[in-house]
């Protein structure tokens, strides 16, 4: 039997960086721009933030405590700026060279690894290790660090307040953009441009300013995702391919969520339980053939939810109708 006290928060914690790549790319999508590269900026974030850890972390001697505020800010807003730099490339290319958007996003994941997996190992050389990894152990310790009193609370402090604060802040961003998609003004224009630009344009709204800022944002987001992974999930450990394939799967993530973030917050502990399901199952030594099939459960989920989103046919589970395909002013 499945411990679900254990089991829960292990889900939860797999699920968060799928939380911060579907949400994301869900606000980069409701722009009509569709980016498959989210699993290299999340690359990218998350080296960019190991980067900035091991600046600072070596600019302070070992006997000398961190600041706390400098040891979180710092490899935020690394991970923030390395993400962003990202998203201007792809709207570069896309929104205002009018690229194709598919091999855009495929170039920029390919790119985005290898840019993840060549610091790494120049980070690795610095420090002369003899296995191809780095740890940032001193400053991840402040984004594990967890409520004080949870423990203390039994089964309800450990499935509900046994984590870091990147943890709760993926959770309070996805409710936060989904309360601006569905009932501002601002959200209101976003959606436009994603369904008919050219509509959006003829009404006076800056189709190019929105896809630019959602997509930014939207990498931004992403980029929080690879950031938590290595600092919070993995201790501050960096190594290189790592990732595994959570950044495709925080993309099929959004089609699980008929494109609502509120939404993707419990199917990312759906998927985050789904992706860790074949090691609670059940194999034998004997039928290793099992755990194969079982690591294959999120897709097969995500193919039958397409499928039945399909034969539904309702405006508000499909996409933007405007999805992948570039804008062109002089056609309106």
């Amino acid at each position: 039997m499945i411990d679900l006290v254990s089991f829960i928060p292990s889900a939860i914690q797999q699920g968060i960086p799928l939380l911060y790549g579907s949400t994301g790319e869900i606000l980069t999508e409701k722009s009509g721009n569709l980016n498959l590269g989210i699993p290299g900026v999340m690359y990218v974030g998350a080296i960019s933030g190991v980067i900035g850890s091991f600046l600072y972390e070596n600019s302070v001697p070992r006997g000398e405590a961190l600041n706390p505020l400098l040891a979180v800010l710092i490899p935020i807003l690394c991970s923030l700026i390395g993400s962003l730099i990202m998203g201007l490339i792809f709207c570069l290319l896309t929104v205002t060279l009018r690229a194709n958007q598919n091999v855009t996003g495929l170039a920029m994941t390919t790119f985005g690894i290898g840019f993840g997996n060549f610091f790494g190992s120049s980070l690795n050389k610095l420090v002369g290790n003899d296995i191809a990894a780095i740890e940032m152990s001193r400053t991840s310790s402040y984004f594990s660090a967890k409520l004080p009193f949870g423990d203390s609370l039994g089964w309800f402090g450990k499935i509900f307040l046994s984590y870091g604060f990147l943890a709760y802040a993926g959770v309070i961003i996805a409710i936060a953009i989904a309360i601006v998609i569905k009932k501002t003004r601002v959200g209101l224009h976003l959606r436009a441009v994603g369904e008919s630009p050219q509509t959006a344009d003829a009404a006076g709204i800056s189709v190019t300013k929105f896809k630019y800022v959602s997509t930014c944002l939207g990498c931004m987001i992403a980029g929080l995702g690879g950031l938590y992974y290595v600092m919070d999930y993995m201790n501050g450990v960096w190594s290189n391919d790592a990732f595994g394939d959570r950044g495709w799967l925080a993309i099929a993530l959004v089609i699980f969520t008929i494109w609502k973030t509120d939404i993707g917050i419990l199917a990312s502990f759906l998927f985050g339980g789904l992706y860790i399901l074949h090691t609670q199952l059940p194999s034998g030594i004997e039928h290793k053939e099992l755990v194969e099939l079982y690591k294959m459960i999120p897709y097969v989920v995500t193919l039958v939810v397409l499928i039945i989103t399909s034969m539904r046919n309702k405006k508000e589970n499909q996409p933007p109708e405007s999805l992948g395909l570039p804008y062109f002013r002089e056609e309106r």
